[in-house]
């Protein structure tokens, strides 16, 4: 995990009321934040997270599967932690696309769902006599053990059931049927070529989940679709190469995600 000092890390967001009474792009963004956070050392996070207004924070580890809980008097929020490169175990769940049966209905990705049944009964245990709103979000890998944490909770103990899910450069889950089962609003964002997004392939029976918000090339938020898309995908990649980068792994980071997303924040607000 990354153990930069604290004074590195730069936050936008803060909550000091119920974090259903902020607008969803001040919400987008606060998670966000809280999924960029989460591959930090909890040293780290503990006073960054207490500066946002959540100064709870206790962090679970179980064999590479990692998650934060951080919560105040009125939300908890769980941010599981997305791919590290060089961590065998990140990279070996991420690749083990074979589908199996999971708790709930349907069927997800082997590897998620082996890292989900390393953390969950740690966090089910730390979520049991949870009685505020509860909010899950994940960036990568995160992403996919936070939407397969969060349906989990319909069938734990768990008193809760979650508020929402906030994914970032998510990759595919699960089949049809098991999206369908988790009834649970999902903020889906996808940065124009991040390649993370586009795996594993429909062909294999993966589907996405949840509302997809989808931010062009230009970083900006749009509803395209089809050809419009691939062009503009086509865009980003060609103005990835003018900047000497690949934009289909560029786009995937976390900062570029919080980037947009803060942009489109301030666009909003005049």
């Amino acid at each position: 995990m990354n153990s930069s000092p604290q004074e590195s890390i730069t936050v936008h967001s803060s909550v000091s009321t119920a974090i259903e009474h902020k607008g969803h792009l001040s919400r987008s963004l606060l998670f966000a934040e809280i999924a960029s956070l989460s591959y930090y050392d909890e040293v780290v996070v503990r006073p960054v997270a207490a500066s946002m207004g959540l100064p709870g924070c206790e962090f679970f580890e179980r064999d590479g599967a990692q998650a934060y809980v951080l919560w105040n008097d009125f939300d908890c929020v769980v941010a599981c932690r997305g791919t590290e490169p060089g961590e065998w175990n990140d990279i070996r769940a991420d690749a083990n696309a074979v589908s199996v049966v999971t708790e709930t209905l349907g069927k997800v990705h082997k590897g998620f769902n082996d890292e989900v049944n390393d953390i969950w009964p740690l966090l089910e245990k730390a979520l049991a006599g949870n009685e505020r709103a509860l909010w899950f979000c994940g960036h990568s890998l995160g992403g996919a053990m936070a939407t397969i944490c969060a349906g989990r909770c319909f069938l734990s103990e768990v008193v809760n059931t979650p508020r929402a899910l906030f994914t970032y450069g998510s990759p595919r889950v699960g089949d049809r049927q098991f999206v369908n089962f988790v009834k649970l609003d999902h903020t889906r964002w996808v940065n124009n070529n991040d390649i993370v997004t586009r795996v594993p392939p429909p062909w294999m029976g993966f589907r996405h989940g949840g509302v997809e918000h989808y931010l062009d090339s230009t970083g900006r938020l749009r509803r395209v679709h089809g050809l419009t898309r691939t062009m503009d995908r086509v865009r980003g990649f060609l103005l990835g190469l003018l900047r000497f980068r690949v934009d289909h792994f560029s786009d995937h980071s976390i900062d570029r995600y919080v980037e947009n997303i803060l942009a489109e924040l301030r666009l909003s607000e005049g």
